[in-house]
């Protein structure tokens, strides 16, 4: 089992600091942290797809709200 994380801000001009804090208080490797600063109207995200591929059964993701995964979550 791996564990994960996923952070996503809308445009470039905004911060993932927040997000990212999360992810290291809970101590997920930055090699497994997938990042996009990209618009959530639809999920063809480079990091995001990146992310989907490498999941196997039984791995834990966290994404510090749902919201940040898309608008059609």
């Amino acid at each position: 089992m791996k564990t994960y994380g996923y952070i996503r801000v809308s445009s470039i001009d905004q911060h993932e600091d927040r997000q990212l804090l999360a992810m290291n208080e809970l101590k997920i490797p930055p090699s497994q942290i997938f990042m996009d600063k990209q618009s959530g109207k639809d999920f063809d995200r480079p990091s995001y797809k990146a992310l989907v591929k490498k999941l196997k059964s039984g791995d834990l993701l966290y994404i510090k709200s749902i919201d940040r995964s898309g608008r059609n979550y």
